[in-house]
């Protein structure tokens, strides 16, 4: 499992939408069309190393000072869609997340800690910045979201158990290849499983973190064409799990049993399916904290 870790960084999952070409205005789906027609292009570990290797310089680039031109390309019945990286908007995004979450345990990153790797003056600079962008941006979006340790039991509900796709390295590639992990569904069964997911936590359930999020999804979901695709890729993440508890790992199946369990008004079967998935994610999300 060292051996594992020490190629692949970092542990992050990933919840990404690919929009059909059609869905870009111009001159962006010309960009897109042409980029499209290459023979190989640059994996999620490729973005990572590219962010690692800004926040080498003293000071730091915490954010780039470009938007990135690169995408994740995948056919969709035939149809070329595309998942724009947007590094730096989600550089900003994720500089404001963990400015606001300092502290918290669950990120790992005391005041100190953070003042230390990303100094006051760069972070101000950074937010300032951000802030004029939006100005002339107010409805620009993301295409993935990231998670760090786990994958919030929210993206779970837009998948089914028969769309997850487990695959090891082949023998003889090179140093540095990874285990596959991901679901991946049309963006219309998403919003469907949402919205039936939503429908039987508000009626079964009080308010809370797991509605908020799924209202927070859903209308992030709804900003892009029907005919996308989503994909939840467990990305660096994979490395931090044994394998044998990989080829396991049925979370979506969980999520799935849940909702259908609390739908029937068993709460016995529904909390078994929960505590097979926080047991699980627990056990994950630990990892963190080892020395």
């Amino acid at each position: 499992m060292a051996e594992k870790a020490s190629v692949v960084v970092p542990y992050a999952a990933y919840l990404r939408v690919y929009e059909p070409l059609a869905a870009f205005p111009e001159p962006e789906r010309s960009h897109w069309i042409a980029y499209a027609k290459q023979d190989r292009f640059p994996t999620a570990q490729d973005e990572v190393r590219r962010a690692l290797a800004d926040l080498l310089p003293v000071p730091p680039v915490v954010v780039p000072v470009r938007e990135s031109a690169e995408a994740f390309v995948a056919e969709v019945d035939g149809v070329t869609c595309v998942c724009p990286w947007r590094t730096r908007l989600r550089s900003w995004q994720a500089l404001t997340a963990l400015t606001q979450a300092a502290g918290d345990r669950e990120l790992a990153l005391p005041q100190p800690v953070l003042d230390a790797a990303l100094p006051p003056v760069v972070r101000r600079q950074a937010a300032a910045d951000y802030e004029r962008w939006r100005e002339h941006n107010p409805d620009a979006r993301p295409w993935i979201r990231t998670a760090l340790w786990h994958v919030p039991v929210r993206w779970f509900v837009l998948f089914a158990d028969e769309e997850r796709e487990f695959a090891k390295p082949e023998s003889g590639q090179e140093s540095g290849q990874q285990f596959v992990f991901r679901y991946r569904t049309p963006m219309v069964q998403a919003r469907r499983r949402l919205a039936r997911g939503l429908k039987v936590l508000r009626e079964e359930l009080e308010e809370g973190p797991l509605v908020d999020g799924l209202v927070d999804v859903g209308r992030w979901l709804e900003e892009f064409h029907p005919r996308s695709l989503v994909e939840l890729d467990y990305g660096g993440l994979a490395h931090a799990i044994p394998e044998e508890k990989l080829a396991g790992d049925h979370s979506a199946a969980d999520v799935a049993e849940g909702l259908a369990a609390l739908r029937e008004g068993d709460g016995d079967r529904a909390g078994e399916a929960y505590e097979r998935l926080t047991d699980r994610w627990r056990a994950i999300r630990e990892l963190q904290f080892a020395s």
